[in-house]
């Protein structure tokens, strides 16, 4: 179990530097970042390399026993690159080329910039390659810088040959006979950049995949250096999550040595825990499903102690960082690092947390750090068995990139927050949730929510209704198979691609104005729908539920249909969590735990099975090992206690470990 966090001793004196590794050892540290954004030190000059300064730091922590995840620091380059290579700064959509004075001031098509990375990856390779407290490398940070420059625009064009392949293709992908857009020459097209009106949504669709691709180039030119001198340590980057990232994380898992995530709860309580459930379930979903083999995942970075919620930096309630953490390791995380080991005194993040917070080791946050380095030691064992989902839902970052589109009936539609409510109401309702592909093979699991995936070919759509006539339970919602991969919309009524399989056809869609409402009734229970919904035909499936008043007063809202041995659902507006829940529910039944606030993920391996139980509620739970499939042998790894009758306190955590038992 990694543990530890990004370590910039550079920004402190010798003094500081040494009691930091005493600290770091009496919180159980065994691994830290070093070097993310040091380039200026580095490399002072170009080509001048000043490595005095790391040796010390690689040197020390290796005496230690604390290993170093060595990084590339290329997501920072120093002044001197600026000034040296002006075009290699980013341009913004509006021709404004960034200068240096913060973090990311790079394009990443500039040949100067992907010259000057690689040769600072083979400096740092060549030279620490062989050192003892090397544990795996660590390229760039967080890639997601945009530009829309004349070295994008080549680049841009290249790929757009290799997908494309001719004119008259792309012509067609991009139904650029509207508004007079047909391309003649390659040369005509350029980046998404500023324009009169509304670009065109194929256009920038097609450019967030290209930059999807440039980057991840980026690192694999850097990960092939560092792999030729030193090819058996592992090569990873920090993926991070945004609307502003345009990283396909599908794809690039396929290349890392170890998938490593960042994640920042914007929510306290137990909307943090359910943020956190999410962030861990997605990770663990890239790294296992890497086609050929899945990889271990690490949660990369998180804050100490504290949450960020875009408004305010809040402290987390006593206990939190722990169950954040813990919940990541639940989900298969082989560890828990932060950023940063110390809080830094200057610079843009100054008021970022840190494992030793500015108030110092005399503090909550650090006794709650060593606390965390306690335990995770305890959970190691279980850090090969298998994670047990019951549900899973389709997660498409393309679907996500097409659905940002300012020419949607409604900017109101959120495609993160249409699949954070599917997965907060399966977490809810006590199931884990594996991610998957709408592109690659389904897994065998009783039930599969497809929210918002607005981009549907013909072969994922062929994959959903094979899962279902297999005997699985299809929940479909609304903006779901309207368009093709291009984004092209699929004509004859919505949704698209899914209108035989969900037995339904859609002839118009109602969004609604903020603080519209319409009534739907659920049963016995009235629901009131907001944001969206449609006017919905019968065309093989039966109404579930209906609209009840407006201008769809009767017509359907929920749909059924049986299709081969499994069945298939459409949700055709946005409901309340307490609504889709109840959907879902009556679709495949509760979970076996079905509490708030009680997080229950099971693992199960060669030599026993493993739950982890975490109460974000106040109170206290009792917990029946047999009721988690557990025999009577069970016991807590955490306290070293027997499982049967544990109390667990509100805010507890519990690592029941035992024989598997059915019935």
């Amino acid at each position: 179990m990694w543990f530890g966090g990004d370590y910039n001793p550079e920004q402190w004196p010798e003094k500081v530097r040494e009691e930091d590794v005493d600290l770091m050892l009496r919180a159980g540290v065994n691994l830290v970042t070093v070097g993310v954004f040091s380039w200026g030190l580095l490399e002072p000059r170009e080509g001048e390399y000043r490595f005095e300064w790391l040796d010390r730091t690689m040197d020390r922590l290796g005496e230690a026993g604390i290993g170093v995840a060595l990084a590339t620091p290329t997501a920072s380059p120093p002044p001197w690159f600026t000034l040296a290579y002006p075009d290699a700064m980013p341009v913004t959509a509006d021709g404004t080329r960034l200068t240096h004075g913060s973090r990311d001031t790079y394009d990443v098509c500039a040949p100067a910039y992907r010259e000057a990375s690689a040769r600072i990856a083979r400096a740092l390779a060549e030279r620490y390659a062989g050192h003892p407290a090397l544990r795996m490398w660590h390229v760039h940070n967080e890639y997601g810088s945009w530009s829309h420059s004349d070295h994008t625009a080549r680049a841009f064009r290249d790929w757009l040959r290799r997908h494309h392949h001719d004119l008259g293709r792309l012509n067609e992908a991009w139904t650029t006979a509207f508004w007079s857009q047909h391309y003649s020459e390659w040369e005509q097209i350029l980046p998404p950049r500023a324009t009169q009106y509304l670009p065109n949504p194929a256009h920038v669709l097609d450019f967030r995949r290209f930059l999807s691709d440039e980057m991840l180039d980026h690192f694999l030119d850097q990960r092939d250096v560092l792999r030729e001198v030193r090819p058996d340590v592992p090569v990873t980057t920090n993926l991070a999550f945004g609307d502003w990232v345009p990283v396909d994380p599908w794809r690039w898992a396929e290349h890392l040595d170890l998938v490593a995530v960042d994640d920042y709860p914007s929510l306290t309580g137990q909307g943090g825990a359910e943020q956190t459930a999410f962030a861990a379930d997605l990770a663990r979903s890239w790294a296992a499903r890497v086609p050929g083999g899945g990889r271990p995942w690490l949660l990369m970075e998180q804050a100490a102690g504290v949450t960020y919620t875009g408004e305010l930096t809040r402290p987390k309630s006593p206990g939190e960082t722990v169950r954040h953490s813990l919940a990541h390791v639940a989900r298969g995380s082989r560890g828990a690092m932060f950023f940063q080991w110390r809080a830094s005194r200057g610079g843009a993040e100054q008021w970022h947390s840190g494992m030793v917070p500015h108030a110092g080791p005399d503090s909550r946050i650090f006794r709650e750090v060593c606390e965390l380095g306690s335990l995770l030691p305890r959970v190691a064992e279980a850090s090969e068995a298998e994670v047990v989902a019951d549900a899973a839902v389709t997660w498409d970052p393309e679907s996500w990139w097409a659905l940002g589109s300012p020419s949607l009936p409604s900017r109101s539609v959120d495609y993160l927050e249409s699949v954070r409510q599917v997965h907060r109401v399966l977490w809810r309702s006590g199931r884990t949730v594996d991610f998957v592909r709408p592109d690659r093979e389904l897994p065998r699991v009783p039930l599969l929510v497809v929210p918002a995936l607005y981009l549907l070919s013909d072969a994922a759509a062929e994959r959903l209704a094979r899962y279902t006539e297999g005997g699985g339970t299809l929940v479909v919602t609304y903006l779901s198979g309207l368009a093709d991969p291009s984004g092209t919309v699929r004509t004859g009524g919505y949704p698209g691609a899914l209108r035989d399989l969900l037995g339904v056809r859609v002839e118009e869609m109602y969004p609604m104005f903020a603080g519209e409402t319409v009534g739907m009734d659920l049963g016995m229970v009235r629901e009131e729908v907001t944001t969206w919904s449609e006017h919905v035909h019968l065309a093989g499936a039966e109404a579930v539920a209906r609209y009840a008043g407006g201008p769809l007063d009767g017509f359907p809202a929920v749909t059924r249909r049986r299709y081969g041995a499994g069945e298939a659902w459409y949700v055709s507006a946005r409901l309340s969590d307490r609504g889709l829940g109840r959907v879902v529910s009556e679709a495949a039944g509760t979970g076996p735990f079905p509490e708030d606030g009680l997080d229950v993920v099971r693992r199960v391996g060669p030599d026993g099975a493993w739950v982890f139980v975490t109460n974000h509620d106040d109170r206290p739970r009792r917990i029946d090992p047999a009721r988690l499939g557990l025999g009577p042998d069970a016991v807590d790894l955490l306290s070293g206690a027997s499982a049967k009758g544990l109390n667990l306190p509100g805010g507890g955590v519990a690592v029941l470990r035992g024989h598997p038992v059915t019935g």
